[in-house]
Order: C-alpha cells, then sequence, then structure tokens
C-alpha cells in the first residue's frame, strides 16, 4: 500500500483511506468491496494467538489479538466509506515499530488460488532475499497444510509452476518444479538488505505500569524516546528490558515536574 494513504499512525491507531485500502488489496470499490472489507476486519478482530514461554521454573502462557478494534464510517446517502480507523494491539505494534513483520508484494493480493498465496508466503519467509530456495514436494505439502494426496498436490504445483512461466504473475519469485524439488528463485525485483533494528520487546502489561509511574504522559511516546535512547546509546544490551523502559518513564516524568 502507497504509505501516503495512511493519514495517522500513533499509539498504535492507523487512519486509512478506504479506497486506496481497497485497491491494493485488489478489491472492489463498491457495495461488495465494503462487505468484503467489514468480513476481513471482523476475521482479523476475532483472531486469537497464544504463546508460552518457559523460563527456569516457570511457564507463561498469554493469549492476545491482532488488532483490538475497528471503525468504519460510511455515508448513507451515497454508500462511500468516509473514514477507517484500526487500532493495533500492542504486540502487532510492538512488532511494526521493531520492523518485525514481513512485508508482501502488492500483487500478492492478486492471486487467487490459496495455494498460490501461501507459496509466496512460504517464499518469503524462506527465500527472501536470497537468490534461491528449495523445498520438498511432501515438506511444501505440509507447510501449506494441504490435505490433498501427493499425487494430487504435485499436479497442482506443477500447473501454477506452468501458469506462472506463461503469465509470470507470482511475485518477486520464479517457480519450478523438479522432481519432488521445489525450487524459488529471486528475480532481483527486492530491494538490498538494508540493515534491520531488533529493538528490545516489551511485555504489553509493562505499559500498564509505566502509566502508573507517569501520570499525565503518553507511555508510547516515551516508549519512542527510550528506543532512540536506546539506539544513540550503541544499543546495550538489557537483561531486563521492562524494567529499564519503566525506570527511563520515571526519570522522563521526574523531569517533566521540574520544568
Amino acid at each position: 500500500m502507497n504509505f501516503h494513504s495512511i493519514s495517522c499512525l500513533s499509539f498504535g491507531e492507523v487512519f486509512i483511506k478506504a479506497h486506496d485500502l481497497l485497491i491494493s488489496t485488489n478489491r472492489k470499490t463498491d457495495g461488495r468491496g465494503y462487505e468484503q472489507l467489514v468480513a476481513a476486519f471482523d476475521r482479523l478482530s476475532g483472531t486469537r494467538i497464544k504463546t508460552n514461554l518457559k523460563t527456569g521454573q516457570e511457564e507463561i502462557t498469554e493469549g492476545f489479538g491482532l488488532i483490538d478494534s475497528w471503525r468504519i464510517i460510511r455515508s448513507t446517502t451515497s454508500g462511500r466509506m468516509q473514514e477507517l480507523k484500526v487500532s493495533l494491539s500492542d504486540w502487532v505494534f510492538n512488532a511494526v515499530m521493531g520492523q518485525e513483520v514481513l512485508t508482501l508484494h502488492r500483487d500478492y493480493f492478486r492471486l487467487r488460488k490459496p495455494l498460490e498465496r501461501r507459496m509466496y508466503e512460504l517464499a518469503r519467509k524462506h527465500c527472501g532475499q536470497q537468490a534461491q530456495w528449495k523445498i520438498s514436494l511432501g515438506l511444501l505439502k505440509k507447510k501449506c497444510g494441504s490435505a490433498s494426496t501427493v499425487k494430487e498436490f504435485k499436479r497442482l504445483v506443477q500447473n501454477i509452476c506452468k501458469e506462472n512461466q506463461v503469465h509470470d504473475h507470482f511475485p518477486d519469485y520464479a517457480i519450478t518444479l523438479d522432481g519432488h524439488i521445489v525450487s524459488f528463485s529471486n528475480r532481483k525485483v527486492l530491494k538490498p538488505k538494508e540493515e534491520i533494528v531488533s529493538f528490545p520487546r516489551l511485555d504489553p502489561d509493562i505499559y500498564h505500569e509505566a502509566r502508573l509511574a507517569t501520570p499525565g504522559l503518553d507511555v508510547y511516546w516515551l516508549e519512542e524516546e527510550w528506543r532512540q535512547w536506546w539506539l544513540s546509546s550503541g544499543k546495550p544490551e538489557l537483561f531486563d528490558p521492562e524494567r529499564a523502559f519503566v525506570g527511563f518513564c520515571k526519570k522522563r516524568f521526574e523531569n517533566s515536574q521540574k520544568a
């Protein structure tokens, strides 16, 4: 999506021009497109992720959603969507700010077959900007979650490879099938890999403690300042990022009271 279509991004709230979102995701801009958009946000808001982390004698199980809420304002006379706002969960917001989200080519949304989309997702993850990535047909079938027989799955992959040779529609990668080995070759259209800064990850629960320690201040702006401080300090290793963040917030609050 063209980032100029995002009018505001702050504190996990994203404001987008609905028309641009529909176009970039290859959806129609009529009433049907509106219905599909509502259904998509319903699915996203209902998607829950559960993780567990074992440390020492403790096991932490955590659940969260991809988005917290969404809102579409639509004119009852013209039917046009006037405003679209999405509130990201803390987990997604942190992943975006930490540049830990995998980007997709905009032509991904033009792929009509679910298997094609899944194959592209796997290629972006495992091949990325490497020259080539190879995987056995059996393992690809498993990663795609296909319930087809091996023979049928091979036929489906063969058809995708043949169609791509003719139409060249698969984004970023060329696909070939040699026996039972599927190869994804980078078309070299991806930009040279830039240095990705992996910021210290914060437990979402720490924001509540930070708010209590800094009444009147916005903890997300404080987090941005903390990240800039961390970068300018040479990206030191933090054994307890949450404590470091809260300590930074308290110091900023004390300074604000003195000013």
